[in-house]
Protein backbone atom coordinates (compact mmCIF):
# COMPACT_ATOMS: atom_id res chain seq x y z
CA UNK A 1 0.00 0.00 0.00
CA UNK A 2 1.21 3.34 -1.22
CA UNK A 3 0.78 6.41 1.15
CA UNK A 4 2.79 9.73 1.78
CA UNK A 5 4.90 8.76 5.51
CA UNK A 6 5.36 12.55 5.95
CA UNK A 7 2.90 15.38 6.63
CA UNK A 8 5.62 18.30 7.55
CA UNK A 9 4.74 21.79 6.83
CA UNK A 10 7.96 21.71 4.36
CA UNK A 11 6.95 18.05 2.41
CA UNK A 12 3.10 19.84 1.95
CA UNK A 13 4.70 23.25 0.81
CA UNK A 14 6.86 20.91 -1.32
CA UNK A 15 4.00 19.39 -2.94
CA UNK A 16 2.17 22.42 -3.03
CA UNK A 17 5.11 24.06 -4.94
CA UNK A 18 5.05 21.52 -7.27
CA UNK A 19 1.25 21.59 -8.10
CA UNK A 20 1.47 25.52 -8.59
CA UNK A 21 4.05 25.19 -10.79
CA UNK A 22 2.77 22.62 -12.51
CA UNK A 23 -0.96 23.85 -13.09
CA UNK A 24 -1.20 27.82 -12.24
CA UNK A 25 2.56 28.70 -13.79
CA UNK A 26 0.58 32.02 -13.91
CA UNK A 27 1.29 32.98 -10.44
CA UNK A 28 5.24 32.78 -11.14
CA UNK A 29 4.62 36.57 -12.26
CA UNK A 30 2.77 37.00 -8.55
CA UNK A 31 4.92 39.54 -6.00
CA UNK A 32 6.95 36.80 -4.02
CA UNK A 33 5.40 38.07 -0.55
CA UNK A 34 1.98 37.41 -1.94
CA UNK A 35 2.64 34.17 -3.83
CA UNK A 36 4.57 33.14 0.00
CA UNK A 37 0.86 34.04 1.88
CA UNK A 38 -0.91 31.99 -0.84
CA UNK A 39 0.70 28.77 -0.14
CA UNK A 40 0.42 29.48 3.35
CA UNK A 41 -3.17 29.40 2.79
CA UNK A 42 -3.32 26.63 1.12
CA UNK A 43 -1.36 24.79 3.36
CA UNK A 44 -4.58 25.25 5.74
CA UNK A 45 -7.19 25.26 3.99
CA UNK A 46 -6.23 22.50 1.25
CA UNK A 47 -8.52 24.63 -1.20
CA UNK A 48 -7.26 26.42 -4.20
CA UNK A 49 -10.51 28.59 -4.45
CA UNK A 50 -8.25 30.91 -2.80
CA UNK A 51 -5.64 31.42 -5.44
CA UNK A 52 -8.61 33.64 -7.09
CA UNK A 53 -10.21 35.05 -4.10
CA UNK A 54 -7.85 36.13 -2.02
CA UNK A 55 -6.99 39.99 -3.09
CA UNK A 56 -4.47 42.45 -2.24
CA UNK A 57 -5.09 46.31 -2.44
CA UNK A 58 -3.73 49.51 -1.84
CA UNK A 59 -0.50 48.27 -1.16
CA UNK A 60 -1.66 46.14 1.85
CA UNK A 61 1.15 43.81 1.98
CA UNK A 62 4.02 47.16 2.49
CA UNK A 63 1.14 49.24 4.97
CA UNK A 64 1.16 45.52 6.94
CA UNK A 65 4.58 45.18 7.08
CA UNK A 66 4.53 48.70 7.97
CA UNK A 67 2.70 48.41 11.31
CA UNK A 68 5.39 45.23 12.28
CA UNK A 69 7.96 47.44 11.55
CA UNK A 70 7.03 50.03 13.84
CA UNK A 71 5.95 47.22 16.62
CA UNK A 72 2.53 48.26 16.21
CA UNK A 73 -0.46 46.10 17.82
CA UNK A 74 -2.61 43.67 15.65
CA UNK A 75 -6.54 43.73 17.17
CA UNK A 76 -8.59 40.52 16.38
CA UNK A 77 -11.92 39.91 16.30
CA UNK A 78 -11.82 36.50 18.16
CA UNK A 79 -9.38 34.40 20.27
CA UNK A 80 -9.85 31.84 17.95
CA UNK A 81 -7.87 34.11 15.25
CA UNK A 82 -5.29 35.30 17.98
CA UNK A 83 -4.37 31.33 18.87
CA UNK A 84 -3.71 30.67 15.52
CA UNK A 85 -1.04 33.06 15.33
CA UNK A 86 2.64 32.50 15.79
CA UNK A 87 3.69 34.33 18.55
CA UNK A 88 6.98 33.47 19.43
CA UNK A 89 7.75 35.22 15.53
CA UNK A 90 5.59 38.26 16.36
CA UNK A 91 7.44 38.63 19.93
CA UNK A 92 10.48 38.54 18.22
CA UNK A 93 9.34 41.51 15.94
CA UNK A 94 8.09 43.47 18.97
CA UNK A 95 4.30 43.34 17.77
CA UNK A 96 1.56 43.21 20.12
CA UNK A 97 -1.66 41.23 19.32
CA UNK A 98 -5.08 41.79 21.48
CA UNK A 99 -8.73 40.68 21.37
CA UNK A 100 -10.90 42.61 22.97
CA UNK A 101 -14.64 41.55 22.68
CA UNK A 102 -14.28 39.40 25.77
CA UNK A 103 -13.44 42.18 28.15
CA UNK A 104 -15.92 43.26 30.59
CA UNK A 105 -15.91 46.68 29.29
CA UNK A 106 -16.34 45.91 26.23
CA UNK A 107 -19.82 43.65 26.72
CA UNK A 108 -21.06 46.74 28.65
CA UNK A 109 -20.96 49.31 25.54
CA UNK A 110 -21.96 46.65 23.18
CA UNK A 111 -25.14 46.04 25.54
CA UNK A 112 -25.48 50.05 25.98
CA UNK A 113 -25.10 50.67 22.19
CA UNK A 114 -27.26 48.12 21.02
CA UNK A 115 -24.32 46.93 18.84
CA UNK A 116 -22.40 43.49 18.53
CA UNK A 117 -19.25 43.22 20.99
CA UNK A 118 -16.74 42.93 17.64
CA UNK A 119 -18.77 46.32 16.72
CA UNK A 120 -17.50 47.58 20.05
CA UNK A 121 -14.23 46.28 20.24
CA UNK A 122 -13.13 48.28 17.35
CA UNK A 123 -14.41 51.38 18.58
CA UNK A 124 -12.15 50.62 21.86
CA UNK A 125 -9.11 49.44 19.81
CA UNK A 126 -9.56 52.49 17.75
CA UNK A 127 -9.42 55.17 20.18
CA UNK A 128 -6.30 53.45 21.53
CA UNK A 129 -2.54 55.04 20.15
CA UNK A 130 -0.07 53.65 18.32
CA UNK A 131 0.36 51.79 14.80
CA UNK A 132 -2.73 49.02 13.84
CA UNK A 133 -3.71 46.41 12.00
CA UNK A 134 -6.86 44.72 12.34
CA UNK A 135 -7.39 41.21 11.57
CA UNK A 136 -11.06 39.62 11.15
CA UNK A 137 -11.64 35.93 10.63
CA UNK A 138 -15.37 35.93 11.88
CA UNK A 139 -17.27 38.91 12.28
CA UNK A 140 -17.83 40.73 9.16
CA UNK A 141 -19.62 43.58 11.74
CA UNK A 142 -16.02 44.39 12.32
CA UNK A 143 -15.15 45.23 9.20
CA UNK A 144 -18.52 47.39 8.65
CA UNK A 145 -17.31 49.06 12.10
CA UNK A 146 -13.73 50.07 10.51
CA UNK A 147 -15.21 51.40 7.41
CA UNK A 148 -17.56 53.27 8.72
CA UNK A 149 -15.22 54.70 11.87
CA UNK A 150 -13.01 55.94 8.71
CA UNK A 151 -15.41 57.39 6.97
CA UNK A 152 -16.36 59.68 9.73
CA UNK A 153 -13.07 60.49 10.44
CA UNK A 154 -12.83 58.98 13.48
CA UNK A 155 -9.88 56.09 12.54
CA UNK A 156 -7.17 57.04 10.65
CA UNK A 157 -6.85 54.91 7.54
CA UNK A 158 -5.61 51.30 8.30
CA UNK A 159 -4.62 48.17 6.75
CA UNK A 160 -6.99 45.36 7.52
CA UNK A 161 -7.11 41.29 6.80
CA UNK A 162 -10.31 40.61 6.78
CA UNK A 163 -11.55 37.36 5.64
CA UNK A 164 -14.62 36.54 7.58
CA UNK A 165 -16.70 33.55 7.01
CA UNK A 166 -20.31 33.32 6.37
CA UNK A 167 -23.44 33.17 5.00
CA UNK A 168 -24.86 36.49 6.23
CA UNK A 169 -22.55 39.06 5.93
CA UNK A 170 -19.24 37.75 5.21
CA UNK A 171 -19.33 38.35 1.18
CA UNK A 172 -20.69 41.61 1.19
CA UNK A 173 -18.07 43.42 4.02
CA UNK A 174 -15.10 42.23 1.81
CA UNK A 175 -16.53 43.61 -0.88
CA UNK A 176 -16.74 47.17 0.72
CA UNK A 177 -13.65 46.55 1.89
CA UNK A 178 -12.04 45.77 -1.38
CA UNK A 179 -13.47 48.76 -2.82
CA UNK A 180 -12.61 51.18 -0.22
CA UNK A 181 -9.37 52.80 0.03
CA UNK A 182 -7.49 51.17 2.85
CA UNK A 183 -4.67 48.95 2.16
CA UNK A 184 -6.69 45.63 2.56
CA UNK A 185 -6.23 41.91 1.98
CA UNK A 186 -9.70 40.21 1.54
CA UNK A 187 -10.97 36.27 0.54
CA UNK A 188 -14.00 37.74 -1.69
CA UNK A 189 -16.79 36.02 -1.76
CA UNK A 190 -18.08 33.59 1.37
CA UNK A 191 -14.94 31.78 2.36
CA UNK A 192 -12.64 32.30 5.15
CA UNK A 193 -12.09 32.42 8.42
CA UNK A 194 -9.97 32.01 11.50
CA UNK A 195 -7.37 29.53 10.38
CA UNK A 196 -6.94 31.71 6.86
CA UNK A 197 -6.48 34.69 8.76
CA UNK A 198 -3.58 33.55 10.83
CA UNK A 199 -2.19 32.24 8.42
CA UNK A 200 -1.81 35.90 6.30
CA UNK A 201 -0.33 37.27 9.41
CA UNK A 202 1.98 34.69 10.26
CA UNK A 203 3.04 34.49 6.18
CA UNK A 204 3.97 38.22 6.16
CA UNK A 205 5.09 38.26 9.52
CA UNK A 206 7.61 35.38 8.46
CA UNK A 207 8.66 37.41 5.35
CA UNK A 208 10.30 39.81 7.70
CA UNK A 209 13.00 37.39 8.59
Amino acid sequence: MGYHKSTKDKDQLLWIEQRLAEEYPELEELEETFQWMLKRVLLVTADFDYLETIQSSNQAIEAIQEVFRKKGTIFTDTTMVLGGFRTSLLDKLGVQYRCLVNNPEIFKEAKEKGITRSMAAVEHAAALPGPKLFVFGNAPTSIFKVLELVDQGQLDPVPVIGVPVGFVGAAESKAQLHASSLPAIVALGRKGGSTVAAAIVNALAERMG
